[in-house]
């Protein structure tokens, strides 16, 4: 019954065949051609700009061109000069100084100044060239970064300047080099400690720690009483690398920063943590540094402070501190004339 019911479909009950409008065309076909097309342009420009590493005059003439994203040219420099095969880079003064002019012209185009994207991509390049010529081990990279390092009214520029300033500084002194006018060096970190911004002047007393020079212990141990954390701790590692034995005053106070109590899903006090523990870990080395330079154990303080992070809730600084009371013990048991067998026994 219902099958007797039920009427065959005419043609005439079907909707009109219309072709395809021309909006339908462009999103079925157009638009996803166009999106896959910018995928793969974009894929291959960065592939394009990762190769110019093999080809340092090739980075240096994609840096010269006014193009987004240059950068990454100066970037891959960076990495290529601080891998496995950039021994041969480090040494090339003629590539240092193409970059040294690279940075110059950027800078005096004044493009790095103001705001808006064009400006920011202008500091990014200006940075990681910075980078890139703190990754040699020739004199010649020295200058352009001293006058980067000099313009603390660019921050940003600034800080990148004098970390490559201390990283060519032991570059150079691995290579049996040194700066050909270290004092103009020493000059600079020394000015940017005295910048405004607190981020570089941490950075500039890190770097003096790490160059020295006339005047440098001075300025590191005026910068113990800076306003900012990161500056005090900075400057107190700083003088445990050049072994100044005043560094043992400010780094009882960073050994003696207690634990961060933390609750669950609170980023702010977990970071808090995990900065308080760098700061520990770092006071520890810098103590180490100091006990390895005077061949003396450290006063009374600084051990009393080690043997109570033996227990310390964070596995870094246990073991940093326990490591560094058994070098102290057997410093004093050397000092005590004990056989050197059993001075080294654990």
């Amino acid at each position: 019954m219902a099958d007797s019911s039920r009427r065959a479909i005419s043609p005439d009950d079907l909707p009109p065949v219309e072709p395809p409008s021309a909006g339908f065309l462009v999103q079925l076909f157009l638009v996803p051609a166009l999106i896959v097309g910018i995928i793969v342009s974009v894929w291959l420009a960065f592939h394009w700009l990762a190769q110019l590493g093999n080809d340092p005059q090739a980075a240096v003439r994609a840096l010269r061109r006014n193009t987004e994203g240059r950068w990454q040219a100066a970037l891959n420099l960076a990495n290529d000069l601080r891998g496995p095969g950039g021994g041969t880079l480090k040494a090339d003064e003629a590539l240092a100084e193409e970059l040294a002019s690279v940075l110059a012209d950027e800078v005096k185009s004044g493009r790095p100044v103001g705001g808006g994207h064009s400006a920011e991509q202008s500091r990014t390049l200006c940075v990681y060239l910075c980078r890139a010529l703190g990754e040699f081990a020739v004199p010649a990279a020295a200058p352009p970064l001293v006058a980067r390092a000099e313009a603390t009214d660019q921050p940003e520029i600034a800080r990148a300047a004098v970390e490559a300033l201390a990283v060519l500084a032991t570059n150079l002194a691995a290579a049996g080099n040194e700066f050909a006018d270290p004092a103009a060096v020493t000059a600079a970190m020394i000015g940017a400690t005295r910048a405004n911004d607190p981020g570089l002047r941490s950075s500039a007393a890190f770097a003096l720690g790490v160059a020295g020079g006339d005047g440098a212990r001075g300025r590191l141990e005026e910068l113990c009483g800076d306003v900012d954390n990161d500056v005090q701790a900075n400057a107190a590692l700083g003088l445990a690398r050049l072994g100044d034995p005043s560094a043992y005053e400010p780094l009882a106070e960073m050994l003696a920063l207690p634990d961060v109590a933390t609750r669950p899903g609170d980023d702010e006090s977990q970071a808090a943590r995990y900065k308080r523990a760098m700061v520990v870990v770092n006071a520890i080395k810098g103590v180490g540094l100091l006990v390895d330079d005077t061949s003396q154990s450290p006063p009374g303080r600084i051990v009393t402070a080690l043997e109570a992070l033996r227990e310390d809730a964070i596995p870094d600084v246990r073991q940093g501190s326990t490591a560094l009371l058994r070098r102290i013990e057997r410093l004093g048991q050397e000092a005590d004339g004990l056989p050197a067998a059993r001075a080294a026994a654990p």
